[in-house]
């Protein structure tokens, strides 16, 4: 069985003068503004690059609780920052950088660096950044 969420966006105008909102089938996000200044000139406010960090923080910790968790160790804190570097020329997300704190009673340094490269490797978010996407375009006149 599948779990599928969703959220939406939506765009009015051109690149630089436009702006949207987006939104999640929660209602986490409800027309949360984003435009060019938010993405591009580090205005105040969200841009799609912000949200995969989050995302990729969050899902990374969770992973990580269950590595540990496999290895026999209940994490007291994990505490994780995703820093996401998008190349404006070539706008491309060149890279994700993950830092991790832990509080993991028990635990030694090498096996919390074991079990974040696992956990790295297998959340999946980190695999999505790899996935197949597909496409469905129709337009209306």
């Amino acid at each position: 069985m599948s779990i599928e969420n969703t959220a939406s966006a939506q765009w009015k105008g051109s690149l630089k003068e436009g702006g949207g909102s987006l939104s999640t089938g929660s209602g986490a996000l409800k027309e949360t503004p984003y435009d060019f200044r938010r993405r591009f000139e580090g205005a105040a406010g969200t841009n799609p690059e912000e949200l995969i960090g989050a995302a990729h923080a969050g899902c990374f910790s969770m992973a990580l609780s269950l590595v540990l968790g496999e290895a026999g160790y209940t994490a007291d804190s994990i505490d994780t920052q995703a820093k996401v570097t998008l190349d404006p020329d070539s706008l491309t997300v060149t890279d994700v950088h993950l830092t991790t704190v832990g509080r993991v009673p028990g635990a030694d340094q090498a096996a919390f660096e074991e079990a974040a490269n696992g956990a790295k490797e297998n959340c999946p978010i980190s695999k999505l950044l790899t996935a197949r996407i597909t496409l469905e375009a129709t337009l209306k006149e």
